[in-house]
């Protein structure tokens, strides 16, 4: 068996990136900025109006499905990002899909460090309101990444994934796991449900919800996981 002390923090699936004091830049404006790589493929933020600047910030980072891209991820969160007044982060593959999908953690993880340091210098972030959320394979990489680095992130919201990989675990992120019972693409049966039994046995703080539908992203399903990550709204 490898021994995992013989392998670097990165092919372990862990982030260089670490939340710095302070940011050294002033907060980008309102609206959808692009943050661009030498290999192309920027990552997409969108910031809210009405952010307090005396106030951290929470982020939500979204990672696209196999052959996608970010801007058929972002429609289903942008409003809640603007509603509730959190960051978007929409990193995008190298590759068709993620890296640690095709065989192992590489640039998709670097370019990952890369885009938290850009959004952190511009603004102060919330280390109790950091997730890493996808559908599909970007979710079988939001549970792989999110608890292998779980004294970084706080929540992790994984939309209809298929595995999660993680050869060490730091942090007790929370954990929201959404799938349809009628998913033909990855069935419940085989992926959420074993998943959460795992977690459940190790003591994660789970939250499970099956759904009646396919392999679809479903609007009721995004609206509780944004509560899940920010909170309910009061008065609702």
């Amino acid at each position: 068996m490898l021994d995992p002390n013989l392998m670097g923090g990165a092919l372990l699936g862990r982030m260089s990136f670490e939340l710095p004091p302070a940011p050294i830049e002033a907060p980008l404006p309102p609206g959808r900025h692009a943050l661009n790589f030498p290999e192309g493929r920027e990552a997409v933020l969108v910031v809210p109006e009405g952010l307090d600047p005396d106030a951290p910030v929470p982020l939500l980072v979204l990672f696209h499905g196999a052959g996608g891209e970010a801007n058929r991820m972002l429609p289903h969160f942008v409003r809640w990002a603007r509603a509730r007044r959190f960051l978007l982060l929409a990193p995008q593959s190298m590759f068709p899909t993620w890296d640690i999908v095709i065989g192992g953690h590489g640039p998709d993880l670097e370019r990952l460090g890369a885009a938290l340091q850009q959004v952190a210098s511009h603004f102060r972030l919330d280390p109790a309101h950091l997730a890493l959320a996808g559908f599909s394979d970007g979710g079988s990489y939001a549970l792989s990444v999110g608890l292998s680095n779980g004294d970084l992130v706080s929540h992790v919201i994984a939309l209809s994934a298929g595995f999660m990989n993680t050869f060490v675990r730091h942090g007790s992120p929370r954990v929201f796991i959404a799938h349809g019972r009628s998913d033909t693409q990855l069935p419940f049966e085989t992926s959420a449900r074993p998943h959460a039994l795992k977690l459940l046995q190790e003591g994660v703080d789970l939250t499970l919800l099956p759904f009646d539908g396919d392999h679809v992203i479903v609007p009721e399903v995004v609206e509780r996981a944004v509560e899940f990550f920010m909170g309910a709204e009061e008065g609702k």
